[in-house]
């Protein structure tokens, strides 16, 4: 048991000496040596140069790098191409069999759409025509609009439509520059165009097919035809999802503009018997679905205003303020007070109607509690589209008594209004102009409405429409802007006044996107009695549209 101690303790003994002898040889090199501290670098002698170390790594020296390369159709349009950003990694190719990604037109992985819109002279009557009957356009065939006219578009459609239809058949299309085919579309009427979205402005009438049109606010692309899926495929790449159509909903805001609304006489007496909102009832979702919903109300709100009498004498006028109600009703957003008839009760029922639309937060203008604020535009902005509106009395005088500390509609200073204009367009406005002209029973505009719009329009105005028509009016469009003379009643009781010229109404809806004003669609009414108007039948849509076309000079 000694002996077993004994060497145990020479083992132990013989390791730490081990150690010790360790340290010792190695104590000029420990961080607490003075010898470390001391030491200095080797300084080679002049023109003696230290050999440069080599390091090798086995992993980097077998890595090749190699970029993913993309194939992108060529007949992408311009503007969807522009927006692609690729990563450093990656390359295009001009070859798919070595691409281990492509972008297509097709419906094989779709992440966005690109919208094209069937397109027609803006006084085209027909409303649209079916995809089967574009496409056997295509293909050869006839269609209803144009007969045996080719489809005119640019190359770049041609090259996606080819793409994704297949080759048009020979004479079934006529390509043009861009900038040639409105001229074209316009002298050979009636014609149809095939246009990117982008390219829509209001020379230009939205065909529908299968009754969709890309106007629509509940527009889905799937269901269209002239959406064409843009799809990718093998390597997934992030920078596709910043990639947006060329039509998205976020830009885009309808305005919906009215004619005359005066909510008395036999109109107010109707909605006595069979209810407020009975007016609107047929047309109330044209009014509502609006982003912005435009209310011409020619007549003040009175307290202890009395009882409508269908066979009132006299156009001395005032409603119950109840009637406000049917404004609630409608999705009113804006008011317009140039009516000949905002003083008929004098300043306490005038200042009292713009109390009830400041508590509704309505802003309004053409008319005011004195001749400043009654010039004063209206400024809104939605989906970053900034829209102005202005309006003024034309025919002045006792109609139009705004004045220093007196309220009424605003006599139109045409030199005012042009500066506005102006200035309202160098702040990236679109500015709507409104007039409550001299009333003409005729669809013909006159020579002073033709010439106070052309004074609006020249100064930068992108809509001018008259609310004083009591009957639908002619067009003008001239580069950008459109102007509608008139639009006839919204809620006024002369249907048996002048029919059927006073039976029958537009309701203009106006698209605007991405700060510009792109199309114009025609709503029309007619009127079943002194209160309610009905949207019309195809028919009298068509005797409409043809009528008041023809006055146009179309």
């Amino acid at each position: 048991m000694k002996k077993s101690l004994i060497w145990i303790a020479l083992i132990v003994v013989v390791i730490l000496a081990g150690y010790l002898v360790t340290i010792f040889l190695n104590w000029s090199s420990l961080p607490w040596s003075p010898a470390y501290k001391t030491v200095t670098p080797y300084v080679p002698p002049p023109g003696e140069q230290l050999p440069t170390a080599t390091y090798f790594s086995p992993s980097l020296a077998t890595v090749t790098i190699e970029p993913d390369l993309l194939w992108i159709d060529p007949a992408l349009p311009e503007l969807l191409r522009s927006q692609l950003n690729l990563p450093v990694s990656m390359e295009i190719t001009d070859h798919l069999d070595q691409a281990s990604a492509a972008i297509t037109i097709g419906n094989e992985n779709p992440f966005t759409h690109w919208i094209y819109v069937l397109s027609a002279p803006f006084p085209t009557v027909p409303d649209g025509i079916s995809s089967s009957e574009l496409k056997a356009t295509w293909e050869g065939g006839k269609n209803p609009i144009s007969g045996s006219q080719p489809l005119l578009m640019t190359e770049e459609v041609q090259g996606v439509l080819s793409t994704y239809w297949g080759e048009p058949a020979a004479g079934a299309i006529e390509i043009l520059p861009g900038d040639k085919i409105s001229e074209k579309a316009w002298s050979s009427r009636p014609s149809l165009a095939i246009l990117p979205f982008e390219d829509l402005s209001p020379g230009w009438k939205v065909m529908k097919l299968d009754g969709i049109s890309p106007l629509q606010k509940d527009f889905i692309p799937e269901e269209y035809m002239l959406a064409v899926p843009i799809s990718h495929s093998g390597v997934v790449l992030d920078d596709l999802q910043k990639i947006t159509s060329n039509r998205d909903p976020e830009k885009l805001t309808t305005v919906v503009m009215t004619g005359v609304t005066a909510l008395v006489r036999a109109t107010a007496w109707t909605m006595e018997d069979k209810g407020i909102n009975y007016p609107a009832q047929d047309i109330k979702d044209w009014l509502k679905n609006a982003d912005i919903t435009h209310i011409s109300n020619e007549v003040p709100f009175a307290s202890g205003c009395p009882y409508p009498n269908p066979s009132q004498q006299g156009l001395r006028f005032c409603s119950d303020p109840r009637y406000i109600k049917l404004m609630e009703f409608i999705g009113t957003d804006v008011v317009e007070l140039t009516g000949d008839h905002f003083g008929d009760y004098g300043p306490e029922a005038m200042l009292y109607t713009l109390e009830l639309y400041q508590q509704r937060e309505w802003p309004y203008y053409g008319g005011g509690a004195d001749r400043h604020e009654a010039q004063e535009p209206v400024l809104l902005e939605h989906n970053g589209n900034k829209i102005a509106f202005l309006g003024c009395n034309a025919k002045g005088g006792g109609y139009a008594t705004a004045a220093a500390g007196y309220p009424g509609a605003v006599a139109c200073d045409f030199n005012k209004m042009t500066e506005q204009i102006k200035s309202l367009r160098e702040e990236g406005y679109l500015p709507i102009a409104t007039f409550q002209h001299f009333e003409y029973y005729t669809y013909v505009a006159q020579p002073d409405q033709i010439r106070d719009a052309k004074k609006l329009t020249q100064a930068g105005a992108v809509i001018v429409s008259g609310s004083q028509a009591h009957q639908p009016q002619g067009f003008e469009i001239k580069a950008d802007a459109f102007v509608h003379h008139g639009l006839g009643n919204l809620f006024f009781d002369q249907i048996y006044e002048i029919p059927p010229n006073t039976a029958t109404a537009f309701i203009d809806r106006h698209v605007f996107y991405d700060g510009q004003h792109i199309s114009t669609e025609l709503l029309t009414i007619k009127f079943v009695d002194y209160a309610r108007a009905r949207p019309m039948t195809t028919s009298e849509r068509k005797d409409l549209l043809r009528t008041v076309f023809k006055a146009s000079g179309w």
